[in-house]
């Protein structure tokens, strides 16, 4: 286990822990967190191109608020993107994040990424009574390492009784990720031979997200984490495929509801990186690329 504290300033603190190997359930990526002094206010989640499934362990449970204002406690789903920045807040929290690619997200929840349509959800509603017995199991373990892998477990034997994605809709997803979100629609479906309104069809019911909106945020991803990174938005602009600094400021509000400056400062950016070992940028962006892929 790798575990790393102290992100940002001292009203804000961490315990990270990493496994030291990749999960053996593909398009899953997983850490833990235990709080250390959340600041009262919370903090922000900034949309991620995932399924976040983050599973309630410790005594303070952690309460995430929706774009729309509503709070949930305790085990919580949040589809692709998270349908706009949402923030999370609590006391004495110790929790385990999960990371799902949408190619293996219903299979493992038992419900499509386009059935969250980008909302947050408790994981009662979704698994009912086994989501409440899978965090008393993990409250009673108290090594990370055998946290990670009950989870694993419990993934793995969901996974097998789920629909996979079709292969057409799998090799447009990774040509996206792939191509940091500046691949266009048009060609998507050229390389596959479908029209646009199948591509966007197909795509849609099994990703969550359209096409063009998936690589809208992918490509926001990837310039988020540049800018947390220290690089110049001009830079990060004309790198990442924006047509100029505006285009990019543009973006930024509409995912994550605040300007570029702002984004750049987020701590739970800086704990993407920290939370895969990276300790230098170029390392971080890396690392929270392979999260989705």
């Amino acid at each position: 286990m790798r575990s790393t504290v102290r992100e940002r300033d001292d009203a804000i603190a961490w315990n990270v822990a990493s496994s030291v190997r990749r999960s053996r359930v593909t398009g899953v990526t997983m850490a833990g967190f235990r709080d250390r002094g959340l600041a009262p206010e919370g903090h922000r989640l900034i949309p991620h191109p995932a399924v976040t499934l983050a599973l309630d362990v410790g005594a303070g449970p952690p309460v995430v608020e929706d774009v729309a204002g509503r709070q949930h406690r305790g085990s919580v789903v949040a589809g692709l993107g998270l349908g706009g920045a949402v923030w999370t807040g609590g006391q004495n929290i110790t929790c385990i994040q999960l990371r799902l690619s949408p190619l293996v997200a219903r299979r493992i929840l038992g419900v499509g990424p386009a059935d969250l349509d980008g909302c947050v959800a408790t994981l009662d509603d979704l698994w009912g009574r086994p989501a409440s017995r899978i965090s008393e199991q993990l409250s009673e373990i108290s090594s990370w390492q055998e946290r990670f892998a009950l989870i694993e477990t419990v993934l793995a034997r969901r996974r097998e009784a789920g629909a996979s994605a079709e292969p057409e809709v799998t090799w447009a997803w990774h040509r996206i990720v792939t191509s940091r979100g500046r691949i266009r629609v048009e060609r998507l479906a050229t390389e596959l031979g479908w029209s646009r309104k199948r591509l966007w069809s197909r795509f849609h019911v099994q990703i969550g997200l359209p096409p063009k909106q998936a690589a809208r945020l992918v490509r926001f991803d990837h310039a988020a984490h540049r800018l947390a990174a220290g690089h110049d938005a001009a830079a990060v602009a004309a790198d990442g495929g924006y047509a100029d600094q505006s285009h990019l400021h543009r973006d930024v509000m509409a995912f994550a509801g605040v300007t570029p400056a702002t984004v750049a400062r987020e701590p739970f950016l800086a704990v993407d990186g920290l939370r895969h070992g990276a300790s230098m940028p170029s390392g971080r962006i890396h690392a929270e690329l392979r999260s989705y892929q």
